[in-house]
C-alpha cells in the first residue's frame, strides 16, 4: 500500500540513535522522514560523519540531559552484559525503552492502519535459510511479501505493505530482547543451543531472551516449534498460541516433519527434500519443516510448497557449493562460527577435507567428536588453531596447520583430489574476526580461492 501523504508516525517523539551501520543509518534516516526528532550517534568518527551529511543532528545522548522518548541501539552493543553502552545505561537510568528497527516497522505498519502479517523467525542455527525460505515460498504463490530485519534488508528498509502482505523477519536474541508491543501472527522457533552467553549471562538467559518471539502472541496465532532437542522443547511451556511442532528427523504427532527424505504432516507427503539441491541434511530438512508449516497454515498447497523448496538457490556462505573440480565439490559454510552449526555440515556429508579454526567458542570443537571419522584431514587456520588440533589429535584425526585460508585451500584441495574426499568444506566452527571483518568476507574469500584453482586448472588444460 501507499502511505498517505505526510505520513507521520512518529511526530513529536524524541529518538536516540545509536550504532549507525548497515540498519542503523537508514532507520535514523527513516524515522526522521516519518517525524521524529532524531539524535544519532556512533563510537566511530566515520559513521558519525556519514550521519552529519545526511543532515542528521549528531550528538552523545549519553552526554547532558538524557530527553528521549526511546533509544534505537544496533543489535550488536550491549544494553546490559557484558558491558552496558553508556546511552544504554542512561536510558535504563531514565526507564526509556531500548527498542530494535523491527519494532519500530511493526507501530508504523499499524499506524498506516494495515493488518499486514508479521512472521518471526529465530533459533541458534538455520534462521536466515528458514526466513528466506518462507519468503521465496510465499512470493513463489504469489504472495505480496517482504523479508529482512537481522538476515538483510533492515527492517525500516522495507515497504509499508497493505492488508494481503506478509513480513517474514529473522529475529536474532539482541533483537528480542528490544522489542516491546510487536505481535507475530506466526513465530519460529528452530533450536536452542549455547551462544551468545556473555551477552546473556547463561543458557537461561538466552532461552528467555528467545521466547520473545512468542510474546504476545493470541491463541488464534501460529507457533512453530523444534522438536529436535530438549531446550526448545521445553519452551512449549511459554507458549499461547496454536502449537505446531516440527522435526528435521523423526515423526512428530500433529505436527510437520521429515523422514526418508520426503517432508510430510498427517495428511501425507508434501515434498520430496531430495528434490531440492540447496536444502542438505537434516538441519536443512528441519529448515524446510518449519518453512512448510508456516506457508501451509497460511494456505499454500503442498504443490506450491514442493515447487519452492526445489526452486530454493539458498543463501550465500551456508553449505553454498562453490565449485566442482575432478569429481571434488567446494562448500562453502562459512556462516558457522560454532560448532553445532558446524556439527550440522559435517552430518550433511559421508567424507570430507575439513576447514576449520578462528576464534573458538567455550568448548571449542570436543561436541563434534562423533563426526570424527568423517573428516578424511583437517585444515586449521586462525589462532586458535592449534587448539583445535590438540582435540584432533587426540582422537587421531589428520591434521595440519595452514594458518591462513589462502594457504588452507590449496591444501585442502589436493588432499581432496588426492583421493582423501570427495568434499572439501569450510565450516569453521568459530568466529572469523582474528583474520577477517566477518564471517561474510571469510566465505568470499574461500569463493575468490576455489575459483582461482578452476580458473587455473582450466588454464592448464588448454
Amino acid at each position: 500500500m501507499s502511505t498517505p501523504p505526510g505520513f507521520r508516525p512518529f511526530a513529536g517523539q524524541r529518538i536516540a540513535v545509536v550504532g549507525l551501520g548497515r540498519a542503523g543509518l537508514p532507520a535514523a534516516r527513516r524515522l526522521a522522514e516519518w517525524g521524529a526528532e532524531i539524535t544519532a550517534w556512533d563510537d566511530g568518527a566515520t559513521q558519525r560523519e556519514a550521519a552529519e551529511r545526511e543532515g542528521l543532528s549528531v550528538r552523545d545522548p549519553a552526554a547532558g540531559a538524557f530527553a528521549f522518548d526511546a533509544l534505537l541501539l544496533s543489535p550488536g552493543i550491549p544494553h546490559r552484559m557484558p558491558r552496558a553502552h553508556p546511552a544504554a545505561a542512561r536510558a535504563r537510568a531514565a526507564g526509556v525503552p531500548i527498542l530494535c528497527d523491527v519494532e519500530f516497522l511493526f507501530r508504523a505498519v499499524r499506524a498506516a492502519g494495515s493488518p499486514a502479517r508479521f512472521i518471526g523467525v529465530t533459533g541458534t542455527n538455520g534462521k536466515s535459510t528458514t526466513t528466506a525460505l518462507i519468503h521465496h515460498l510465499l512470493r513463489g504463490a504469489g504472495r505480496v511479501a517482504e523479508v529482512g530485519g537481522n538476515l538483510g534488508p533492515p527492517a525500516l528498509g522495507l515497504n509499508i505493505l497493505g492488508a494481503e502482505g506478509y513480513y517474514t523477519l529473522e529475529m536474532s536474541s539482541y533483537m528480542l530482547e528490544r522489542i516491546a508491543s510487536i505481535r507475530f501472527n506466526s513465530a519460529v522457533m528452530l533450536n536452542l543451543s549455547a551462544d551468545h552467553l556473555d551477552r546473556h549471562g547463561s543458557m537461561a538467559g538466552y532461552a528467555a531472551a528467545k521466547a520473545e518471539i512468542f510474546a504476545r502472541q493470541e491463541p488464534a496465532d501460529l507457533a512453530v516449534l523444534g522438536q529436535d532437542d530438549a531446550a526448545t522443547r521445553a519452551l512449549a511451556a511459554t507458549v499461547r498460541a496454536r502449537l505446531l511442532p516440527i522435526s528435521g528427523i523423526a515423526r512428530v504427532e500433529g505436527g510437520l516433519w521429515a523422514e526418508d527424505g520426503m517432508l510430510r504432516d498427517e495428511d501425507g507427503a508434501i515434498a520430496d527434500l531430495r528434490d531440492a539441491p540447496a536444502l542438505p541434511g537434516s538441519h536443512n530438512a528441519q529448515n524446510a519443516a518449519a518453512a512448510a508449516a508456516v506457508v501451509r497454515d497460511l494456505g499454500l498447497s503442498a504443490g506450491e510448497i514442493a515447487a519452492g523448496l526445489a526452486l530454493f538457490p539458498g543463501l550465500p556462505h551456508r553449505l553454498e557449493r562453490v565449485g566442482t573440480l575432478g569429481g571434488v565439490s567446494f562448500v562453502n559454510d562459512s556462516k558457522a562460527t560454532n560448532a553445532d552449526s558446524a556439527a550440522r555440515a559435517l552430518a550433511s556429508y559421508d567424507r570430507v577435507v575439513w576447514i576449520a579454526g578462528g576464534l573458538a567458542k567455550d568448548g571449542g570443537i570436543e561436541s563434534l567428536a562423533p563426526l570424527f571419522p568423517r573428516i578424511a584431514r583437517a585444515v586449521l587456520i586462525g589462532r586458535d588453531a592449534p587448539m583445535l588440533a590438540a582435540t584432533l589429535a587426540a582422537q587421531g584425526v589428520p591434521h595440519e596447520i595452514a594458518g591462513t585460508l589462502d594457504e588452507a585451500v590449496p591444501a585442502a584441495a589436493a588432499a581432496a583430489r588426492s583421493g582423501a574426499a570427495p568434499v572439501v568444506l569450510l565450516s569453521p566452527a568459530c568466529a572469523s574476526f582474528d583474520q577477517f571483518s566477518g564471517f561474510d568476507a571469510r566465505g568470499d574469500r574461500f569463493r575468490a580461492l576455489v575459483q582461482q584453482i578452476l580458473s587455473d586448472d582450466m588454464g592448464r588444460a588448454a
